[in-house]
């Protein structure tokens, strides 16, 4: 048996007589705990980005004129600046306590070490140091059990709410409070994470919450505004909220809204890419504004961008021989891709080893167990950056800011001297390990790109070390934290050291700085696998468009070396979560499947006059989010509709199908009568002959209640009579497959929600009333109660008479995206993807629905399963 790759991470293939897909070993029972993988769950609830066109939302587009149009365009572009706004606050608010923090902490145990460094006594700075950073992690572990969905960098979460799936809790208020709070103290606290993650989960959180004006968190947070409240206009505030977040992260209002475009939002419009834009500079701008006021006592001056900037790369004006780098150096650069690609698949198949063991052996456990995890991360990351700068470290000698190569690094050489920690080193000199371990990630990647002194490459190999191996560990963590930072500090050493090799061993001269900033997009390249967005980020964060080149370069190396071991960190992640998670295309192969392959057609389905008790049995005794409408195809009506109003109305409801639809076959032959064909020419009177009398007779048949079946004249097909016809029961269980599989003509589809609300508000009619009387719901009333509707378990039975009849004809979505059984599998995906659909009926020639696709259908577990069953069958 031959492994499938030559990394020891891979996991061996299987003979191929032995070999089945993960749904059919679990469908088996076959899973052994070694082999076990984790499937996309069903209970996840996707989201739907389709306007459902009913009648009350149509009520609202009649009352909408252009002046009533341009004033919600107006509101729409003041929520996105109110939420630009409100993110660069959250990030200032973020990154002052971090600061301060950080600060007081470090001050004090760098005094506490230089004092007992003489005196003897290091253990009791040790000490010193972990009690800052346990009582720091603690509080934030202790926010994450308030809030579990608060933990990690939140951009798996994020990344599957704008790609359609609906994680509960991921844009709440306290999830927001929990998030923002606990990250700064997990910063402060020590622990190998960053806050630009959870800056991006913040920024969401916020685009989700501002538009909505009312909260489920603070009940008393709840003002009359009932626009915006749909899955479609969330999802693009969202989207503008995470674009903010990645631009007061890093200065780089463009690279925030490429990051939303790649790896979030599967559909996208210029309108919806302006406004993302503007929300990005909105925070950007105002971040900067308040930390230059802050920092610098400068107000209204614009110098410090975003929380993480890499400070300015330039030359001396005037000096032809200056260069940040050459062309020779892209050589270098793309093997640093191919290392940086191998390192951060590395640091990937470790970090899944660990979450899959905590998954196993340590959630299922008391919520206690994870505070003490992180506890233990943080006391072993605070004794290992102790020991090592206190044992490992090397005097170096600190050079003046210099021009190198006749080229100068503005990164503030100033502030670059006052980083550098001398711990045991004499004057004139620093401990290069305790200036890497014993500051702030922000000013040790500052060091590393911009220290005109040396650091030693046994350093620089520990430090890389065993940075990435606590990184890799503390990520996953009850906490929450960030993996930018990190990542990029792991890169900076990385290739640094390779400076300091070409420099030292080989008698080169290359500019450090630069090889420490491509060392830094490989490895975090390898890691998070963007490509777009990262290479404009970073050049953004650096001010520098001459580096355009070789990050872009480097990022792509990176991603297809990793991408031929494992996928990017948040995509395992999302795996790991069961999140039914759809990529951007289908493989090839799949085309050999088409809808009816895929699709359901065991279909649990409502009438369009449906009693109260039916109903309440099928949401009671389903899970399913959309029901179709449906009326029955059958010879026999005029026998049904004696006696019966409830069968009477299904009828006529049919009949008036029926006649719209001649008519529209009608206005389709006059258009086609145009083509100069004589075949088409002759092919229109045919039809519209057919569709003339089956008009006439439908409408005879709606007024004396007597003729024939009109589609099964206009069809000329034939069905037996089936039993159980219009039950006033709901579909049920104990149905036959006859029963079950009827011919069933697809009207419009109804949702959950819809139903719940309708019950609630008591609109039906009795049986000896008609139709018309049954109330009527407003739009605003339909939406209400958004984003949590009612629970059917929850409705008071006892105010509702089981025999009334509810009419869903007003408020079900009569056209809806629909696709024919023949239709192959990447049209269909692209249909769902790109419309954001939650549930596609897959409706044949003649009207009828014969299936339903949601997002699981559509998974590529699912997918993979069901193309082995096809080379099966063939």
């Amino acid at each position: 048996m031959a492994c499938c790759g030559n990394s020891f991470c891979c996991q061996c293939c299987a003979d191929e007589g032995e070999t089945r897909t993960p749904e059919e070993l679990a469908i088996l029972g076959e899973l052994r705990e070694e082999e076990e993988e984790i499937l996309p769950r069903k209970d996840y609830e996707s989201l739907d980005y389709d306007r459902c066109i009913n009648e009350p939302y149509v009520e609202v587009l009649e009352g909408l004129d252009n002046k009533k149009a341009k004033k919600y365009e107006a509101v729409r572009w003041i929520l996105v600046f109110a939420i630009g706004v409100t993110v660069g606050l959250v990030g200032l608010f973020v990154d002052f306590f971090v600061r301060l923090f950080t600060s007081i902490k470090f001050t004090l145990v760098g005094h506490s070490v230089e004092e007992c460094s003489e005196k003897g006594c290091l253990a009791l700075s040790l000490l010193e140091l972990l009690a800052f950073n346990l009582s720091f992690v603690f509080i934030a572990s202790m926010l994450v059990l308030i809030e579990p969905v608060a933990a990690g960098s939140g951009i798996p979460e994020i990344k599957s709410y704008l790609n359609g799936v609906k994680i509960p809790g991921i844009v709440r208020l306290r999830t927001f409070l929990c998030k923002s709070v606990g990250v700064l103290f997990t910063v402060a606290g020590g622990m190998f994470v960053g806050k630009e993650g959870p800056m991006i989960h913040s920024g969401a959180i916020v685009g989700a919450g501002l538009p909505q004006f009312q909260s489920i968190t603070f009940k008393k947070i709840r003002f009359d505004f009932p626009y915006f409240r749909s899955d479609r206009d969330k999802r693009d505030f969202v989207s503008a909220g995470a674009a903010a977040g990645v631009a007061a992260a890093f200065g780089a209002p463009i690279g925030g809204t490429l990051f939303s475009l790649e790896e979030g939002s599967s559909f996208w419009n210029q309108a919806l890419t302006w406004k993302v834009l503007f929300c990005s500079m909105s925070a950007t701008f105002t971040l900067n504004f308040f930390r230059s006021g802050i920092n610098f006592n400068k107000w209204g001056s614009f110098q410090l961008p975003g929380l993480l900037n890499f400070g300015e790369f330039k030359c001396v004006d005037g000096d032809k021989k200056c260069h940040l780098w050459t062309v020779v150096d892209l050589a270098f650069f793309v093997l640093m891709g191919v290392v940086g690609g191998l390192l951060g698949a590395l640091f990937n198949c470790l970090n899944k080893r660990l979450a899959k063991y905590r998954m196993r052996h340590i959630h299922p456990k008391a919520k206690f167990v994870r505070v003490l995890e992180s506890l233990l991360v943080t006391m072993v990351t605070t004794v290992v950056v102790f020991v090592a700068s206190m044992t490992l470290g090397e005097c170096r000698d600190l050079n003046p800011p210099s021009h190198r190569n006749g080229s100068m690094l503005l990164g503030g050489a100033e502030d670059i001297n006052s980083t550098v920690r001398s711990f045991f080193c004499p004057n004139s000199t620093y401990n290069d390990m305790a200036t890497l371990f014993f500051n702030p990630q922000e000013a040790a990647i500052h060091q590393l790109f911009h220290q005109d002194g040396t650091f030693s490459p046994v350093t620089l190999s520990v430090f890389f070390l065993l940075y990435f191996l606590l990184a890799c560990w503390t990520y996953g963590t009850a906490v929450p934290s960030g993996l930018f930072v990190p990542s990029l500090l792991c890169g900076a050493a990385y290739g640094r050291l390779v400076a300091n090799l070409l420099n030292i061993n080989f008698g080169m001269d290359v500019y450090s700085g630069t090889f420490a900033l491509i060392g830094a997009a490989s490895f975090l390249g390898g890691v998070v696998r963007m490509t777009i967005s990262l290479t404009v980020i970073l050049i953004e964060s650096t001010n520098e468009i001459t580096y355009g080149l070789p990050i872009m370069i480097t990022l792509m190396v990176a991603k297809w070396t990793g991408d031929f071991f494992n996928h990017g960190i948040y995509d395992i992640h999302i795996h790991l979560r069961g999140v039914p998670l759809l990529e951007w295309e289908t493989e090839v192969e799949m085309d050999k499947l088409t809808a009816s392959d895929i699709m359901e057609p065991n279909l649990t389905y409502v009438y369009p006059h449906t009693r109260v008790q039916s109903l309440v049995s099928i949401l009671r005794t389903t899970a399913f989010h959309a029901f179709p409408v449906v009326t029955e195809n059958r010879p026999n009506e005029r026998d049904f509709m004696k006696g019966n109003i409830l069968v009477s109305n299904n009828i006529h409801f049919k009949k008036a199908n029926i006649v719209t639809r001649a008519g529209e076959q009608r206005r389709r032959c006059q258009s086609m009568k145009s083509y100069p064909s004589s075949e088409l020419r002759n092919v229109c009177d045919e039809q519209e002959a057919a569709a003339d009398t089956a008009a006439v007779a439908a409408i005879g048949a709606q007024n004396a209640q007597e003729g024939e079946d009109m589609l099964q004249q206009m069809l000329d097909r034939r069905y037996v009579p089936y039993p159980n016809l219009y039950p006033d029961q709901s579909p049920s269980e104990e149905w036959t497959m006859e029963e079950r599989f009827r011919p069933l003509t697809f009207h419009g589809l109804v949702l959950r929600s819809q139903l719940v609300t309708v019950l609630l508000r008591g609109v039906c009619y009795a049986e000896n009333q008609s139709s018309a009387t049954q109330p009527r719901l407003s739009h605003a009333e339909m939406t209400e109660d958004y984003p949590r509707y009612p629970d059917i378990h929850d409705l008071d039975l006892t105010l509702l008479n089981p025999r009334m009849i509810v009419d869903i004809a007003p408020y079900m979505n009569p056209c809806p995206y629909t696709v024919s059984p023949n239709t192959h599998v990447s049209q269909v995906f692209n249909l769902f993807r790109t419309m954001g659909l939650r549930h596609l009926p897959v409706v044949n020639a003649v009207g009828e629905i014969v299936g339903i696709i949601t997002r699981h259908n559509l998974t590529h577990e699912f997918l993979q399963a069901k193309l082995r069953q096809h080379y099966i069958t063939i």
